[in-house]
């Protein structure tokens, strides 16, 4: 039996469906995260995984225990499964000890001091206790959230789109940051987000959800050498149609440049990134634009120059 295991949830909003029959297990301690755009069912997943919103159909289970949706149960929600929010919901007039804290009026007071400090000092808030919301930066007030979760000790976090207010560094510095804390407290994380990069600092562990169904799961070199579908694939770069093909792609970094063989084309523009140029490139004979890395930043805009491509590299979508 697993740990945690949804089976074949699904809901509908005025008949039109926000989750397709959707079904997943998951062990003590492993992370998740589960990718897709605005509108994908994310957020309802998350909800009804926490026994927070009512589903259509289906079940979630926790160590074989029924999770309860608002229909079936008095107060809704449970302590062992919490689920932070992308907009913190903190007490505007509570400092960040008083914010932890008040998820544990109801324990012992020894034990609830105790279990404010560890989490003060595990989230490197011990410094900022007496400070209000408003007197801390974008990552603070995450951890704060995460602190007011983490309180009662759950079994499981849901992360929902937690770092979407956040400036890239602060994101990347977080993510490392909660990454090595919920390893250490052996806590099972289920992370949505719209953002891959984001979902793969934090695990390889991948599903893919699209219109409220499951495009595809699996590892990050699984989906992004043998996607099933376009929108897979372009959540990892952008990909060029091979002409006079029906279905067949080649991504930027798996093209060739040369200086003869191959498909005819001119550079029209070049934007200088980190580790590569990446060139727009006219083909000839077929008018098609394609985006192209060129490693050694060998060419620019008016260049002409052929590409080709190993067939071992090419996807069939």
């Amino acid at each position: 039996m697993s740990y945690f295991s949804i089976s074949n949830v699904s809901k509908f909003y005025n008949d039109l469906p926000a989750l397709l029959p959707f079904s997943l297990e998951m062990e003590q301690g492993e992370f998740l995260a589960i990718v897709g755009e605005s509108g994908s069912g994310k957020s309802t997943l998350l909800k009804i995984m926490a026994g927070l919103e009512v589903q259509d159909a289906g079940e979630v289970f926790l160590e074989g225990q029924p999770i309860l949706n608002p229909n079936q149960k008095i107060v809704s929600g449970y302590d062992e499964i919490r689920l932070i929010h992308q907009n913190f919901h903190l007490y505007p007039n509570s400092t960040v000890e008083e914010n932890i804290s008040r998820q544990l009026l109801h324990y012992e007071k020894k034990y609830a001091k105790s279990r404010v400090e560890h989490l003060l000092k595990l989230l490197g808030l011990t410094d900022f206790r007496d400070r209000f919301p408003r007197q801390l930066s974008g990552g603070q007030k995450q951890k704060v959230a995460i602190g007011k979760a983490m309180a009662v000790e759950p079994d499981i976090l849901l992360l929902d789109e937690p770092f979407s207010s956040l400036d890239t560094i602060q994101t990347h510095r977080l993510i490392s940051e909660l990454k090595e804390i919920f390893s250490e407290l052996g806590t099972t994380v289920i992370f949505v987000t719209h953002d891959l990069d984001d979902a793969l600092r934090l695990t390889d562990n991948l599903i893919i959800l699209q219109k409220g169904k499951v495009a595809q799961k699996g590892t990050s070199q699984q989906l992004c050498e043998k996607p099933k579908t376009k929108y897979v694939a372009q959540l990892f770069s952008p990909i060029n149609k091979i002409p006079e093909t029906k279905n067949s792609f080649v991504r930027p970094a798996d093209v060739k440049l040369r200086t003869k063989g191959g498909l005819l084309g001119h550079v029209t523009d070049l934007r200088f990134l980190v580790h590569f140029n990446s060139l727009q490139i006219q083909l000839k004979e077929s008018g098609v634009t394609w985006e192209v890395d060129d490693s050694q930043r060998k060419y620019v805009v008016g260049d002409r120059v052929y590409v080709s491509w190993n067939e071992e590299k090419i996807m069939t979508l």
